[in-house]
This record gives C-alpha cells, sequence and structure tokens, in this order.
C-alpha cells in the first residue's frame, strides 16, 4: 500500500550501521580531545610496547658532515653569545689570566713618546737653536742697558 513506511534494503541497513558507528567514533574522539584530564581507559598489551627505532621522539641519525657543521655553528654561537654579553655588560670585567696579558710593550704603546730619526733631531736642535737666538736678541733690544 503507498502509505506504509519505506522498507530499507540490506545494504542500506549496513550503511547507515556504518555511518553511526564511524559518528560514535569521531564523538569519542572529541570528546578524548576536548577532556584529556579523563585519561584512557583502555589497557592492551600491544600499548606497552615500544619502536626504539621508527618512533616520532627517537632521535634522527645524522651525517658526519652535518654533524660537524652543527659543531661548528653551536660553537660560533655561544662565542658570539659571550662576546655580546661582554659588550652589553662592561662591568662584569675580564677573567682572564695570560702571563702575556701583563707584559709591556714600551715602545710601541700609545703613550710612548715618538722616535725620532736622525735627521729630525738634527733640526729640531737646528730650530731650538735659532729660537734661543732670536730669544737673546729679543732681551738685548728691549733691555739695552744690560
Amino acid at each position: 500500500r503507498p502509505s506504509a513506511p519505506e522498507v530499507e534494503t540490506f545494504e542500506e541497513a549496513e550503511e547507515r550501521a556504518k555511518i553511526l558507528a564511524e559518528a560514535a567514533t569521531l564523538k569519542k574522539l572529541a570528546v578524548d580531545y576536548m577532556h584529556p584530564e579523563v585519561g584512557v581507559r583502555k589497557v592492551d598489551g600491544e600499548m606497552f610496547g615500544r619502536n626504539y627505532f621508527n618512533r616520532y621522539s627517537a632521535p634522527e641519525t645524522e651525517e658526519d658532515e652535518f654533524a660537524d657543521e652543527r659543531a661548528e655553528i653551536l660553537a660560533e654561537a655561544v662565542a658570539l653569545k659571550k662576546s655580546s654579553v661582554a659588550y652589553m655588560h662592561p662591568e662584569v670585567g675580564v677573567c682572564s689570566e695570560d702571563a702575556t696579558l701583563f707584559g709591556r710593550n714600551y715602545f710601541e704603546r700609545a703613550s710612548a713618546p715618538d722616535v725620532e730619526s736622525m735627521e729630525e733631531a738634527k733640526e729640531r736642535a737646528k730650530i731650538l737653536a735659532e729660537a734661543a737666538a732670536l730669544k737673546q736678541l729679543a732681551s738685548d733690544y728691549m733691555h739695552p742697558e744690560v
């Protein structure tokens, strides 16, 4: 009769059951995601096995070239950090006790007097002699009575 409810076929019933099972699984996953404090209730022997080679938290093995380059980069980063800290904090001071740090170079330091060549020394002596003669001449001119 036309007013009777439609009857599902076997395939439609299986499809409906599959969709409802997937919806229930998705609901469980959503609840687990939104409430991590609930924890895991199922205990299975396979859950406690570990794969030490293909697990996500396993450290990746790298080639020697990359390891050496990584070590160099890290050493440079440490040196840069050390120099930047020394630059930004001069109040810390220098903590090095090398014997060569305490030696002095008396000949090439910034406060050392300039060393004159022989020609410059003779020229300087000549100029000083002329200045002394001019001073004597000026003194004789200003004081003729002496």
